[in-house]
């Protein structure tokens, strides 16, 4: 499946779930789904199997054809060419002052990459935590400590730092000012 339309049917859920003032977890918890699932189906890393969408559109109450009313199956060209503007705002459960910005999401050979603007709020919270592939992270603005496994690694604007996410991770904003980072992971397929 093209990964154009499962980022299109992701953010369809998401738009939804939203203008419905749902939840992600209320909306989970109706579809029987977990939250991790559902966030993952709605940022385009993962596609829904035929049950979980059809669960999905049935909780939300809207009809088949309204859904998929402007999921096109077009696709093609030689480039993704995205404006500031058309990047999604994307939700990760169990994250306080992390604001991610979905650049673009495709599938290359294999691997699927994904690429987001991440604004780290003073005083953000969150636990470590694995993926299933490599992450790139390019400090743009302020300073961040990036906890990699046991280790602490210093990150100033300008600054990279490329890992295995398999090591539990998580970037930990001290200042009192917002730091942003441009992020791009590397994701392998779990089959």
């Amino acid at each position: 499946m093209n990964g154009q339309i499962i980022l299109r049917i992701g953010k369809k859920i998401r738009e939804i779930r939203q203008r419905q003032q749902v939840k992600l977890h209320e909306l989970a918890e109706e579809a029987q789904i977990s939250k991790g699932l559902l966030s993952k189906i709605e940022n385009g890393r993962t596609i829904p199997s035929l049950p979980v969408l059809l669960s999905l559109i049935q909780v939300l109450k809207i009809e088949m054809s309204e859904f998929f009313n402007g999921i096109e199956l077009n696709g093609g060209g030689s480039y993704i060419h995205k404006k500031k503007e058309e990047y999604i705002p994307l939700e990760k459960e169990e994250a306080i002052g992390f604001l991610y910005q979905l650049i673009v999401s495709q599938n290359i050979l294999n691997m699927a990459f994904e690429a987001v603007i991440l604004q780290l709020e003073p005083d953000s919270k969150r636990e470590k935590v694995v993926t299933d592939g490599y992450e790139f992270k390019f400090v743009l603005s302020g300073e961040v400590d990036y906890h990699l496994g046991e280790e602490i690694v210093e990150l100033k604007a300008g600054d990279s730092l490329f890992f295995n996410g398999k090591i539990p991770h998580v970037p930990v904003n001290k200042s009192q000012h917002a730091v942003s980072m441009l992020v791009i992971y590397l994701l392998v397929p779990t089959e």
